[in-house]
């Protein structure tokens, strides 16, 4: 077992991800930065530039519809729950 000695810290060799010291993120926004990080290029769809708690709009962010989503699954549960009632 190879044992790299790196500050005050021992680690395993090959055992670990390779590491993008500037590894690309960008948002759906258009903002784009660098970070630290073991992929290369990051993709988001909220960021500290448009992101409502940093932001300070109040705006609703809903990714894919989730809510509609939930509310036809919520639909859809009491529909089946009221059949279920009307055959008893």
């Amino acid at each position: 077992m190879n044992l790299i000695a790196n500050s005050n810290y021992i680690m395993k060799d090959k055992i670990h991800p390779k590491y993008y010291k500037k590894a690309k993120v960008t948002c759906v926004c258009g903002n784009s930065f660098e970070v630290g990080s073991t992929e290369p290029e990051i993709h988001l769809d909220v960021c500290s530039a448009c992101h409502p708690l940093y932001t300070g709009e109040h705006r609703f962010v809903d990714t894919a519809g989730r809510v509609d989503k939930f509310k036809a699954r919520l639909d859809k549960a009491k529909k089946l729950q009221k059949e279920k009632n009307q055959k008893k």
